[in-house]
């Protein structure tokens, strides 16, 4: 394992910090690639009984980063993830719990319907980890890299130049240009890039190769369905899978805790509280007529 000793800060919410590398070596079986477990315990629970019925061990898995996030089982997702041993990205929550930050980070813009959400969850998270937990988070790598049937994987949250940076399937070609080559200065070539964050799964073919987006298991992609996303990369193939889970269980957890409303609606109607943070071309126009 790389842990970037020598690599450049790295810029987050509350400033600059040593950027760190994970490097997974040779991993040629299928990979199981999740992003944003956010909480959603009975989600990544499901997703670990995906993970046995296929096959795929530990060693063959990587979470994106935002373990815990909008749902109301913080611990025991850390528990859960934890316990399974699979390779993690540190995503924005990480970075701000793991540093003590009093916000999620999360790239919203100030004042809007999430930024005002954010401060319940964020709160809630915050006091239900351990400082065991919050230590973990802090170790977790930025970038993680492996060679998969002979291409170069690179593996972030949202961008290596901003952990939070929204890059979506419409994104201009700069962006994504932007961030290849800030991967590429830490860790050189890599031929393909998986990412997170933004929730929304998808693949985009770029001038350096594919950019893919695994989805996050713990909120739907904002398309009207329950299911949540992940993916499952073999042979050079990417397939995505949708994970059905124990939604009424997550929703009573987060009722439990008292969080806001709007995103255990967005988990039974599978719609998010608010298309703020989306761009114009992925918004849904039934929703923004009423």
């Amino acid at each position: 394992m790389v842990m970037g000793a020598q690599g450049p800060a790295f810029k987050g919410k509350e400033g600059d910090r040593q950027m760190k590398h994970r490097d997974l070596g040779r991993c040629d079986g299928p990979m199981l690639l999740f992003g944003g477990p956010y909480s959603n315990v009975q989600a990544t629970a499901a997703l670990m009984t995906v993970a046995r019925s296929r096959g795929i061990a530990p060693a063959q898995m990587i979470c994106t980063g935002d373990v815990v996030a909008y749902c109301g089982a913080p611990a025991r997702t850390v528990a859960l993830i934890r316990a399974s041993g699979c390779a993690v990205v540190a995503g924005n929550c990480e970075v701000q719990l793991g540093s003590g930050a009093q916000t999620c980070g999360c790239g919203f813009d100030a004042g809007s319907a999430c930024d005002l959400l954010s401060v319940g969850w964020y709160g809630f998270a915050a006091a239900a980890l351990t400082a065991d937990d919050k230590a973990w988070m802090a170790g977790l790598p930025d970038l993680v890299t492996f060679i998969h049937q002979g291409a170069r994987y690179g593996v972030l949250h949202g961008g290596l130049t901003d952990v939070a940076r929204f890059i979506w399937p419409t994104s201009a070609k700069g962006d994504f240009a932007e961030e290849w080559a800030a991967v590429e200065a830490v860790a050189g070539q890599v031929d393909h890039m998986i990412a997170g964050h933004c929730g929304v799964p998808f693949v985009k073919e770029t001038p350096k190769g594919r950019w893919i987006n695994a989805g996050v298991i713990g909120m739907p992609p904002h398309d009207g369905r329950q299911q949540t996303r992940y993916a499952v990369l073999d042979g050079g193939d990417v397939q995505f899978g949708r994970l059905s889970y124990d939604v009424r269980g997550a929703v009573e957890d987060m009722h439990a805790g008292g969080l806001p409303k709007g995103y255990s609606d967005g988990l039974l109607t599978g719609y998010w509280p608010s298309e703020d943070v989306l761009p114009p071309d992925l918004r849904v126009p039934s929703l923004a007529s009423g």
